[in-house]
């Protein structure tokens, strides 16, 4: 045991070391922690955050100025319904319909109405002919026109009259996209303004950091917001 030497490493730098390794095993779960968070955060804002790319916009289905679309089936009749982003607008909303089955209308009729406790939008057909049906499941279960607009959330079925010279000024396939972009900054510009006048509290209701709109930014603002929306927006 002559060559054996003890070393007190508390007398060294091995004090250091320790110290180094306890701070690394406190920071590291620490980072993953926050990082993760972060990331989290981040999610949450994106979900929140109105944009294009969240929007659905079936290139294969008319989209008309007001905000409906309209898809011919083989049958001859056209189903209609409201495109995402004014659900998207709006939030959730319940559907009272006003036109009645067999009842022949003309485009631009009244058809339905949304409500959002208590504020209304009037809904306005896109093509004129006979009504054939109405889609009864949303009065039950109105939270379908959020989640499937183009399909089970179809509002009315029409035997439309005029469908080809009344669809021509409807967006069709690509021109689909850039109008919705366009109603999307219109849409945006509308809101500063409203917003801008006094009509809501504050911007920060309407606006995440950076200035992007948040999803279903109508459900925080007052009626007059909603009865101006109607007239710039949703005119027959």
């Amino acid at each position: 045991m002559e060559n054996f030497s003890y070393q007190n490493i508390f007398e060294s730098k091995g004090i250091e070391y320790i110290f180094i390794i306890l701070f690394f095993a406190i920071l590291i779960p620490f980072w993953i922690i926050l990082n993760r968070r972060t990331k989290e955060l981040s999610r949450v804002r994106e979900a929140l955050s109105l944009s294009l790319q969240m929007l659905k916009i079936p290139q294969g289905l008319h989209l008309s100025r007001n905000h409906t679309w309209m898809h011919l089936k083989t049958s001859g009749t056209a189903r209609i319904g409201l495109d995402d982003l004014l659900m998207h607008i709006t939030g959730a909303v319940n559907i009272h319909f006003i036109a009645n089955s067999g009842v022949t209308i003309k485009k631009g009729d009244l058809l339905a109405e949304i409500d959002q406790e208590g504020k209304k939008l009037q809904i306005f057909s896109p093509i004129s002919g006979k009504i054939e049906k109405s889609n009864n499941s949303l009065l039950e279960n109105p939270e379908i026109l959020n989640n499937d607009p183009f399909n089970r959330g179809w509002v009315y079925e029409i035997k439309p009259s005029r469908w080809i010279a009344e669809t021509r000024s409807c967006y069709l396939a690509e021109e689909s996209s850039k109008w919705m972009k366009n109603e999307l900054d219109r849409f945006k510009k509308f809101i500063l303004n409203a917003t801008g006048s006094g009509a809501a509290d504050t911007p920060q209701v309407i606006l995440q950091d950076g200035g992007e709109l948040r999803d279903h930014t109508m459900s925080q603002l007052p009626n007059e917001v909603w009865l101006d929306f109607q007239k710039k927006f949703l005119s027959a």
